[in-house]
């Protein structure tokens, strides 16, 4: 009987210690606070990270109906940091649950897998953003009439699931920060990584503190619609069958098409809508940016970042081109060789006594047997 050896656990506050040991961690914080709002004690300070805060209530005198929206503030802060908590929870559920099952059945390499990973991650992520997205353009049906984009700015109060989309957001590009060191991310792909993480952060809070929600709701459905086809087709069956390639070129499709709707959107928003907008006074305590050097900045920030995906995009059709032409050269000259020693080779009906026939000629004398 072979004794069976144990692997010994990592000293505390290792490395090894934080990145096996975080979801236990971080659960236990989750834990928490949870417990802090049922105490009276603790129930004001810990509500601060559970629930959305800036509740206001308008009240309409003559039918005395109750209308609640939300406006934004410091104490976001910790109600992000809570649901950071909670997308590093899920990320642990989706990986060990789903994407690890998986990759042992592809028995795929480890740059392979990481990108699987990756992948698998932000493809569940778009689509649950896209079907949460498209629900609230639904029920707000400001996406039908793009006027409503600058008029009657500052749009400063929030309905529930907007400003709750909008956090939710923030919380998971957040997270995505220390899931690079908790992951094991290879040093090739942190900057990579790093750079489209900071874009999401950038845009999308931007969006939420310049009270550009509508604009900003409207131009994140389809852009997660695209992330989600790329990410779904492109990267998760590409990985388990190569030859599937039509959600490839559905992506390319529908990318050129979301670039072209974002700067059309922004360009309209920034450049012609809000110019001609009859509040134009800066203020930081009602909310309102819509002056000249904010419009410049955020439509130059949309622009260059558009800019650079096409750029992105552009290089990725020309390295894919090259390596199906790579693949294709081989092939033709198997095929060409194989040819060549089809044509070199005599055929065997021709041949007598292993010497071939010539025509208009006799046929070669037939061997005779020596006796033995």
């Amino acid at each position: 009987m072979r004794l069976r050896r144990k692997h010994k656990s990592p000293p505390v506050l290792s490395h090894e210690f934080i990145i096996q040991n975080h979801v236990d961690v971080v659960s236990c914080l989750v834990m928490s606070l949870l417990m802090g709002v049922v105490f009276e004690a603790t129930t004001k300070n810990a509500i601060i990270f559970v629930a959305v805060q800036y509740n206001v209530t308008y009240t309409i005198d003559d039918s005395n109906e109750q209308f609640h929206f939300y406006d934004y503030g410091p104490k976001d802060i910790a109600t992000i940091f809570f649901y950071m908590l909670i997308a590093i929870n899920l990320h642990a559920v989706i990986q060990e649950n789903i994407l690890d099952k998986i990759n042992r059945r592809l028995h795929l390499s480890k740059t392979k897998h990481s990108k699987f990973n990756e992948s698998g991650h932000l493809a569940f992520f778009s689509l649950f953003s896209f079907i949460w997205g498209s629900s609230i353009l639904n029920a707000e049906e400001f996406a039908m009439d793009l006027t409503s984009l600058w008029t009657e700015y500052p749009h400063c109060r929030m309905l529930f699931q907007v400003k709750f989309f909008y956090i939710c957001q923030i919380a998971y590009w957040l997270h995505a920060l220390p899931e690079l060191y908790f992951q094991k991310i290879q040093k090739e792909d942190i900057p990579r990584q790093l750079c489209y993480i900071c874009l999401y952060i950038i845009h999308i809070s931007g969006a939420y503190i310049l009270n550009f929600q509508r604009l900003g709701l409207i131009l994140m459905v389809p852009h997660y619609l695209v992330e989600f086809i790329f990410h779904a087709s492109t990267c998760l069956f590409y990985f388990s069958d190569e030859n599937k390639q039509k959600g490839f070129t559905i992506w390319a499709l529908l990318f050129v098409v979301v670039r072209l709707l974002t700067l059309t959107l922004s360009v309209l928003t920034f450049g012609f809508g809000l110019a001609r907008a009859e509040n134009s006074d800066f203020s930081i305590a009602g909310g309102n940016f819509n002056v000249l050097p904010v419009r410049i900045g955020c439509l130059a920030t949309v622009c260059l970042t558009q800019a650079w995906m096409m750029w992105k995009f552009i290089n990725f059709q020309l390295k894919k081109y090259r390596e199906h032409v790579n693949n294709q050269i081989p092939k033709k000259k198997i095929t060409n060789t194989k040819k060549k020693r089809t044509n070199q080779e005599p055929n065997r009906e021709n041949c007598v006594n292993g010497a071939a026939k010539v025509e208009g000629e006799a046929s070669p004398r037939i061997r005779k047997s020596k006796p033995v």
